[in-house]
């Protein structure tokens, strides 16, 4: 998948109506100084790990629009979890002790990442990998050993099968984040009904954490500085 050339080879078999679309011209930059293959490393791994989050976004408000919950109580106290109208109104009605919960939890899997595979997906490993864990710990890419009698052109077929619905889980959960926004943005969705949502998308944290997030915001500094690092130390 290096290089503009597989791009416009993986382009053709992940819509071969549209092609090859690059309006922007990214295909041929070179991000940080870095080469054009580290950058459309880069630029392929995002895609692939922001498909993933979108396709557990869309299906997240799905499950919050629809008030399904766990059977348990949310906290050990016995608070129950809280009853909403969508995924943006849970986020906020759930205590500080979940977010930092949620934020460890990303912020270990990008270090996992970034500083534990074998070879960095800028340098020509694997897009979408996560790194093996230790034998005591189970696969954090696939817990039930599913992938591993796969050949190698059924994992190509289901990579290419995972950016596509990733894909379209960001436009799906752009479409139920604009329409909760600005009522009839999206014809479909304003006959279902999604209901208005008063918070701010781009200041997720303004109604808990940004008031006392204080160090905090070091956090992205520190996983994008070991980004680099691990680069550097396996190029």
């Amino acid at each position: 998948m290096n290089g503009k050339a597989g791009l416009v080879a993986d382009a053709e078999k992940l819509n071969p109506l549209v092609k090859f679309y690059d309006p922007l011209g990214l295909a041929d930059a070179e991000f940080w100084g870095l080469s054009n293959e580290q950058t459309i490393g880069f630029i392929r791994e995002s895609e692939v790990k922001h498909g993933r989050i979108a396709m557990f976004a869309f299906v997240g408000y799905i499950v919050h629009a629809n008030h399904i919950t766990w059977p348990w109580p949310m906290q050990l106290d016995g608070t129950p979890f809280p009853t909403v109208d969508s995924a943006p109104e849970a986020w906020d009605a759930i205590p500080d002790v979940a977010k930092w919960q949620i934020f460890t939890v990303i912020g270990f899997l990008e270090i996992w990442r970034e500083a534990a595979c074998e070879t960095h997906y800028m340098n020509g490993g694997k897009i979408g990998e996560m790194p093996a864990t230790p034998p005591w710990h189970p696969n954090l890419f696939d817990p039930l050993g599913r992938s591993k009698n796969l050949t190698a052109e059924q994992k190509e077929k289901k990579l290419l099968a995972e950016i596509n619905n990733g894909r379209l889980a960001m436009l799906g959960i752009f479409g139920f984040l604009s329409e909760s926004k600005l009522e009839g943005s999206v014809p479909v969705l304003n006959k279902i009904g999604i209901p208005h949502y008063d918070g701010d998308y781009m200041i997720p944290l303004s109604k808990s954490l940004i008031p006392e997030v204080g160090p905090a915001l070091f956090f992205p500094l520190i996983t994008f500085s070991l980004f680099l690092g691990s680069l550097k130390r396996k190029d």
